[in-house]
């Protein structure tokens, strides 16, 4: 299981969060192009906590040899994956000519992925769409995944939904047009030699149990892992991952608090932070109350831990 990368959202700070309930999940970045990692700040872009691993960095782009780069640069920093987007509908991603407007362009992604895998010191991975626009994802989905593969890419992560490039906003992208999960099910069968993971509308840990039953090799979960991050993640790595059971909630908040006290001395801010933490107690009495107190007074200038403690102040109480 994976939690997919998520623009301004699986941020540091979200997936450091987020391994402290799930040990074994596997985390992405979000997406950053080759460019930038080439050129631009790659503390602020690339850098991680090794608490995080393992830990997966998305590329966009469709220049190879900025690509090669790119997985370089990053293998070197030490992230466990570099993987390609080919999924991303939204207009930045279009007129850079990255992103499921290359679903049209096999070839060109073949040779991106030979290019990384060449200059990779790290597994390279796909993540793709089922198509694009009037192509017929049962005719063009198996011809991606047969030449993308043939350059020694082997793990796919597929989102069932086909992506409209033209008349659609990425968030109308998420609902329009309808998922096919049996065609993303059947990739798996036409290619078994193939690790395919499934993407798009997954909210539980039962519809991933059930994918995974189903044959596919991993289950990738975005918006719901990052809106109720325990209900996802707190009894994942023991269902999907045989291992030990996780922390509870409150022991989250005791696991952060050192990260948060770093990240305040160095002189971050603590809404930062806090904002990716604010769905901790989904569905819990006080939830709102911790929602409230949170999203007021994080934001101040001297915010700190204080601000923690009088937004559990109403968890503890209800929970005792």
């Amino acid at each position: 299981m994976s939690i997919a990368p998520m623009m301004d959202w699986t941020d540091r700070h979200c997936r450091y969060f987020h391994r402290q309930i799930s040990a074994c999940a596997l985390l992405y970045t979000e997406m950053v192009t080759a460019p930038a990692v080439i050129h631009g700040d790659r503390d602020r872009l690339l850098g991680f906590d090794g608490a995080e691993h393992p830990v997966a960095l998305q590329l966009g782009g469709s220049e190879p040899a900025e690509l090669a780069e790119a997985a370089r640069i990053a293998g070197d920093m030490g992230y466990d994956e570099i993987n390609l987007n080919v999924g991303c509908p939204s207009d930045r991603v279009q007129s850079g000519c990255f992103g499921a407007v290359l679903m049209e362009r096999p070839e060109l992604v073949a040779d991106c992925a030979a290019a990384m895998i060449a200059a990779s010191t790290v597994e390279v991975t796909v993540k793709c769409r089922i198509g694009v626009d009037d192509q017929v994802p049962e005719e063009v989905l198996p011809a991606f995944l047969e030449a993308v593969s043939a350059t020694g890419v082997k793990r796919f992560a597929i989102h069932a939904r086909k992506a409209w490039l033209q008349g659609l906003s990425p968030k109308e992208n998420r609902d329009i047009p309808p998922l096919d999960y049996p065609l993303v099910a059947a990739m798996k069968r036409a290619f078994p030699q193939l690790h395919i993971s499934v993407n798009g509308g997954v909210t539980s840990l039962d519809q991933a149990e059930a994918f995974l039953a189903d044959g596919l090799d991993g289950v990738m979960i975005g918006r719901a892992a990052y809106h109720e991050p325990y209900d996802v993640l707190a009894e994942a790595d023991e269902r999907i991952f045989g291992a030990g059971s996780g922390p509870d909630r409150f022991e989250v908040i005791e696991r952060m608090r050192p990260y948060i006290a770093r990240h305040l001395e160095g002189g971050g801010r603590l809404h930062q932070i806090t904002r990716h933490i604010l769905g901790l107690f989904h569905g819990q009495p006080g939830a709102r109350a911790w929602r409230r107190i949170l999203s007021e007074r994080a934001n101040a200038p001297d915010a700190g831990l204080d601000v923690i403690d009088a937004a559990l102040q109403p968890m503890r109480r209800l929970a005792a």
